[in-house]
């Protein structure tokens, strides 16, 4: 299993950098520059701006090198000086700006994943082994629910409950006194006061798949002839079912890490915009309608490093998790 994980990790290095070319090379293909947009929104409030002073803030920006230069140099920062560029939008460095939302997006994709997990697969397990029963329908019919409903329009009715039933507001991840305080074991404390109800918003949809999927799997494998002959041996119940078929039947689960986490990225761009949660979500958005490329290219190279590290971990259960699987006997 070292070999395997040491393999894997290696992996991930030209991988990475392939996705850097990729995202990078994306975000310059829309027609047009930050700095296009910038005059034309001059222009637009009555401002002339002349050539020369195109061609100056050309060289400032750097938008006056082929885009396989500014790819090296924005590489090149990041490797050597750790620094993500500076954001044409906002004037100020990328690192600057995604200090507290970096953070912050990975507690609440964590989170949502842990809730998706430890909702699901139990649930699951519970749907499967009273399949037709009245606690069968109930889920399915949650699942169904919490697959079509979307995210933002769970996020507004959740507003509305608390402001109206509670007289509370939902929005943000702080009480107004931690909005900008500097971290504290008291502004932990009120993070996760304030988490739970984007982290269930997010999360209901991945849960709601989820469950079906553990539910079809766990059906599959309680019909196959070795849970029935270790039924007819005696073997009891639970240990039957936990041993054998849930440790088999999880394994579409755990694989689902890699592609669960950009899902859960994607669907808190709405529902951080909705209820106000400082995440990359917002600003990524932000950054991709002005163009502002190295500000966008940093978020997304961070959420595919996220996705890649998950899909790495998601492998690596598997192997401690199924026995059958071993991927140290297969040759490179």
């Amino acid at each position: 299993m070292l070999v395997y994980t040491v393999r894997r990790i290696l992996i991930l290095i030209p991988l990475l950098f392939v996705i850097s070319v990729i995202t990078f090379v994306l975000i310059q293909l829309p027609p047009g520059d930050y700095l296009t947009l910038y005059i034309m929104q001059l222009e637009a409030a009555g401002t002339t701006v002349a050539e020369e002073e195109v061609e100056m803030l050309k060289r400032v920006f750097g938008l006056d090198k082929p885009m396989h230069v500014q790819y090296f140099i924005w590489l090149r920062r990041i490797l050597i000086y750790h620094d993500f560029g500076r954001s044409f939008q906002f004037q100020a460095p990328v690192s600057e700006l995604l200090a507290d939302r970096v953070p912050l997006t990975v507690a609440v994709s964590l989170a949502t994943t842990v809730f998706v997990f430890m909702v699901a697969v139990p649930i699951g397990i519970l749907s499967a082994t009273n399949q037709y029963s009245l606690l069968d329908y109930f889920w399915t019919f949650v699942g169904f629910i919490g697959i079509s409903v979307p995210s933002f329009l769970l996020a507004l009715v959740a507003l509305w409950i608390a402001f109206k039933q509670f007289n509370m507001s939902a929005i943000g991840l702080f009480s107004p006194e931690y909005m900008d305080a500097a971290w504290s074991w008291g502004k932990v404390v009120d993070l996760f006061k304030h988490l739970w109800i984007p982290v269930v918003i997010i999360g209901m949809a991945g849960t709601a798949s989820l469950i079906r999927t553990m539910r079809g799997t766990l059906l599959d494998e309680l019909r196959r002839q070795y849970v029935i002959t270790a039924r007819s041996k005696g073997l009891p119940e639970i240990r039957n079912l936990i041993k054998y078929p849930v440790r088999t039947a999880i394994n579409p689960i755990i694989s689902t890490i890699g592609w669960l986490l950009p899902g859960i990225i994607s669907g808190e761009v709405l529902v951080s915009m909705v209820m106000n949660i400082p995440t990359t979500g917002p600003l990524l958005l932000t950054a991709l309608l002005n163009q502002d490329m190295y500000l966008a290219g940093s978020i997304v190279l961070i959420l595919s490093c996220l996705t890649v590290i998950g899909t790495l971990i998601s492998d690596i259960l598997l192997t401690w998790l199924d026995p059958r699987i071993r991927f140290e006997s297969i040759a490179p």
